[in-house]
């Protein structure tokens, strides 16, 4: 099974080196280390969706396209979709084994609380911003 972040160094490199690039030239072009660039090719770092973008922009290959080409290498020889396994059915809990207190857990609010937005325990609009936890 090939990881994410090898497949797309090969692809990235594979880029680079059609347009007759170099480490250099695409790293300063993207803003970033030579040898970070290298690492991400190289399949040895992951790289940020933000470090992705901007090495796209670098080799003005759309991240889309990248990332679709990324998705067929990644489905390997035949190209075909592989089925995803089922997950495992859940486990009936009968009632009477459950605990009381587990019954009626109480909504937690949002660390911050927006004006005018409905709280989820009350249904009422907020008055203030609550910056209390």
């Amino acid at each position: 099974m090939t990881l994410l972040r090898t497949q797309l160094g090969t692809t990235l490199r594979g880029h680079r080196l059609r347009q007759r690039r170099t480490l250099r030239d695409v790293s300063g072009a993207a803003r970033v280390s030579l040898g970070y660039l290298s690492e991400v090719e190289r399949g040895q770092k992951e790289a940020s969706s933000e470090l992705l973008a901007s090495i796209c922009d670098a080799l003005d290959v759309e991240l889309a396209d990248l990332l679709a080409e990324v998705s067929l290498g990644l489905r390997g020889e035949d190209g075909r979709l592989r089925p995803v396994a089922p997950a495992a059915a859940p486990v009936e809990v009968p009632v009477e084994q459950v605990p009381a207190a587990a019954e009626e857990q109480p909504v937690a609010e949002p660390a911050l609380a927006l004006v005018g937005a409905p709280t989820r325990a009350t249904g009422r609009t907020a008055g203030a911003v609550s910056l209390a936890a």
